[in-house]
């Protein structure tokens, strides 16, 4: 066996195929940027408050804002103490979307947060650690005439966490509180027409129910889906990837087998690398236009966790297969130490992810941020995810840092060799080292692409600082992680060429696998 691709390929070659790559990287952040909007929209609404004239409550009766069936409104509490209605019998009803619209699994999912416009009353203040207790039930239909469909019921708290930036005096009475963001319902595909929430704040001063948080003028949602143009252009390159990688992943494998000797680890790992880059790219999310799948947004963070695990573990292995003695090379027990704690990480992610969004497989209005402990759990584990993925990098550029000074301690062999072995081992170096840096820049942008997205995750938990996400970034990232996997596949591939009588045992530069070797002749040259 001659070696890899990378080894035997003339440079001419390799040059075009590094700005055939390039163009198409370029064209990746393109997309996101001039054709691709924003990847997420919000959507105000305000709810509008309907009246339960009914003496018992019937658990199947829904309240339609607008329309033919709208309920019997008022605008204000002032209105609902003249007429004596009691809190209890106030409703709030939003429904989504907005009129003359409708929802579609192009936005792939809703995501809701809450927010209360509440009046400053000298007598009716908010207390410290104040809780909201809401009786939520969420509906479906398909038209404008049918029944509504209960979809999901639930009693939820939430804790008010609401400033008063005056003075709190007689004069200043009707001023709003500034209060921060609620998180209040996530679905994870977008099965239908039309959503009705019917909001409920119960009163019992018995219990302490909804006492002490004030005087509650509104509630408002703010509605956030994936836009329509993203959607679109995400399946678009998925659908375009799919079978690129997979075909390329069958050349590569087709191409070890035939080999007379088995696969070495590097061999195997970037097998398994491919096979991780599919499964992240197959659009299942098309699925999402005829089943109801609420699932979807747990199974596609289970895809990604898989793909950064075997990506992170790669390059580990990936690097050290050029640091082994040929003793210890080509042993996956070598590299527990550094592999471990990537895949334990790994199953941290997994359980974090499973312990809300599984929940809100049954209750999507669970959330984590809910509590004081949940929030704080959470906002140490983005902060502990993103000091940890700082010191892998730093990790791996230390060990880029030993390949490349172990490849400098056997370079003193080429200058004994002739002038054309000595030029040709110079260009297998230079290769490499090459292939380094684009691979360190690679997990560069991973680590902060990992970050962004976890600040991103709960970007409405951060106060007056959030993150926005371009969809170039998205896109262009997307784009990245494929051809780089195309990439290593490709040159990693073994080669049917030969230079000179170049054989595959031998004294090894830089690697396993057949990569940049040198007979023991050549050597002593």
């Amino acid at each position: 066996m001659a070696g890899a691709i990378i080894e035997n390929m003339s440079t001419k070659k390799l040059v075009i195929l590094g700005v055939i790559l390039l163009l198409f990287q370029v064209f990746a952040f393109m997309v996101g940027g001039l054709i691709a909007p924003s990847p997420k929209i919000a959507v105000h609404y305000l709810a509008t408050k309907c009246v339960d004239t009914a003496k018992h409550r019937q658990e199947t009766k829904w309240f339609m804002p607008w329309g033919p069936n709208k309920c019997d409104k008022i605008r204000s509490f002032d209105e609902a103490t003249a007429k004596k209605i009691e809190a209890n019998n106030i409703v709030f009803a939003v429904h989504i979307p907005l009129p003359n619209k409708q929802m579609s699994p192009w936005f792939q999912f809703f995501l809701a947060i809450l927010q209360f416009d509440i009046a400053f009353k000298v007598y009716n203040q908010i207390e410290d650690g104040a809780m909201v207790t809401i009786d939520v039930g969420l509906a479906y239909r398909d038209d404008t005439v049918s029944e509504w469909t209960e979809m999901a019921h639930s009693f939820e708290q939430r804790k008010l966490s609401c400033n008063f930036t005056t003075a709190k005096t007689f004069e200043n009475e009707g001023r709003y509180y500034e209060c921060d963001l609620l998180p209040f319902m996530e679905v994870g595909s977008i099965a239908h027409k039309y959503y009705l929430l019917n909001i409920r704040l119960p009163v019992n001063e018995r219990k302490k129910v909804n006492v002490g948080i004030g005087e509650i003028k509104d509630i408002r949602l703010v509605g956030i889906h994936q836009n329509v143009g993203f959607t679109k252009v995400w399946f678009a390159m998925k659908t375009f990837l799919t079978p690129s990688i997979l075909i390329i992943m069958i050349w590569y494998w087709r191409r070890i087998t035939l080999m007379s000797r088995p696969p070495v680890l590097l061999e195997k790992v970037i097998f398994a690398l491919g096979i991780s880059m599919t499964f992240i790219n197959i659009p299942v999310e098309w699925f999402s236009f005829g089943f109801n799948w609420t699932w979807m947004p747990l199974f596609g963070d289970i895809r990604q966790g898989i793909f950064y695990s075997m990506l992170l573990s790669f390059w580990i292995i990936f690097c050290g297969e050029h640091l082994m003695d040929q003793m210890e090379r080509n042993r996956f027990s070598v590299y527990w130490k550094q592999v471990g704690p990537v895949i334990f990480g790994s199953f941290c992610l997994f359980i974090f992810d499973m312990y809300e969004r599984g929940v809100q497989l049954t209750n999507p209005f669970y959330s984590i941020w809910a509590s004081d402990v949940g929030t704080e759990l959470a906002m140490a584990f983005i902060i502990v995810a993103g000091i940890c993925a700082c010191l892998y990098f730093l990790f791996l550029c230390f060990m880029v840092f030993q390949v490349f000074r172990n490849i400098s301690g056997k370079r003193s062999s080429l200058p004994a060799m002739s002038k054309a072995r000595h030029l040709h081992y110079e260009g297998l170096i230079f290769r490499f080292k090459f292939l380094m840096l684009v691979t360190l820049t690679c997990a560069a942008m991973t680590v902060i692409f990992f970050i962004i997205s976890q600040v991103n995750e709960g970007h409405w938990h951060w106060g007056e600082h959030t993150v926005q996400v371009n969809s170039a970034f998205f896109t262009g990232i997307y784009g990245m992680w494929n051809l780089y996997v195309f990439a290593i596949m490709f040159l990693y591939a073994p080669s049917h060429e030969r230079y000179g009588d170049e054989q595959s045992s031998g004294q090894c530069i830089t690697g396993d696998a057949g990569i940049y070797k040198m007979t023991g002749k050549e050597a002593q040259e």
